[in-house]
């Protein structure tokens, strides 16, 4: 997967194509075309390419596709490597990934894509089952996991419910969508947010967060999380925006390295 991040980084059009989603995420093909002097088929052909690289992750919303930068692979990169050596020679890499990591959209979200080695019925129990979310996440869900069920959440010893907190979507092992939980003075005080920050919290709209599970070759399954629903400047937005990948990175080190779980250790 690194070779094929370093050949998508080495075209400058594809560059370009970054560079034009890091000033804003969530753009469709036609919109990345405009001003370039590239064909509509090659921007496609250039994209598909920084799929395939874990780079750009597409979303669909009705007819549309829209397309935003992943920073996972630029972030691998650099927790493997840039450790290992002098890092005055890989600034230039190192201003890259803060780059994908600072971008502004006009309809603000949070999209990140990731592969695991192990299967859609375990990453679904990743997600659903308390014994394992409490092991990597740090909290615990009571739900049946069916579309329109409410759902129960404990963390920090603080047991949170909701007729809010609600299951939107549930096809088992492809995807998962729910309401994000409500912020509650016993959950702030827990969590040493202040009232100021509590209240900023509330006042915005209940956000939705969104789990696609798709199979992949040699035993991978890639996981797509869509934290949506924010409003510009959204601190919920600021604060999940750092949240989710740590969460998904102690999901995918549980999955493929546990073996209660089933996880299967990369060779």
């Amino acid at each position: 997967m690194t070779v094929d991040v370093f050949r998508a980084l080495a075209d400058p059009s594809r560059r370009r194509l970054l560079d034009r989603l890091n000033e804003r995420s969530g753009q469709t093909l036609h919109e990345l075309c405009t001003g370039l002097d590239m064909t509509r088929q090659a921007v496609s052909k250039h994209l598909a390419v920084l799929e395939a690289a874990n780079l750009v992750t597409s979303v669909r919303r009705g007819r549309e596709k829209l397309h935003y930068l992943n920073a996972v692979p630029i972030n691998d990169i650099a927790d493997r490597w840039i450790r290992r050596y002098d890092r005055t020679r890989v600034e230039a890499l190192a201003d890259l990934k803060r780059a994908l990591e600072d971008t502004t959209m006009e309809k603000p979200e949070f999209v990140y894509t990731t592969y695991i080695h192990t299967t859609p019925e375990q990453l679904w129990r990743g997600l659903t089952d308390p014994t394992f979310t409490d092991r990597y996440w740090g909290l615990r869900f009571t739900s049946d996991w069916t579309a329109g069920s409410t759902y129960t959440l404990e963390q920090k010893g603080v047991t949170i419910v909701d007729p809010e907190q609600v299951v939107v979507d549930a096809d088992p092992y492809r995807r998962l969508a729910y309401t994000w939980h409500t912020f509650t003075p016993e959950w702030a005080e827990k969590s040493g947010v202040d009232e100021d920050r509590l209240a900023a919290l509330r006042a915005e709209p209940r956000s939705t967060v969104s789990f696609d599970i798709a199979e992949e070759r040699d035993g991978m399954v890639r996981l797509t999380v869509v934290h949506g629903g924010f409003e510009p400047g959204s601190v919920v937005l600021e604060s999940v925006s750092r949240g989710w990948p740590q969460v998904l990175s102690a999901l995918k080190t549980l999955l493929e390295t546990d073996s209660v779980l089933g996880g299967r250790p990369l060779a």
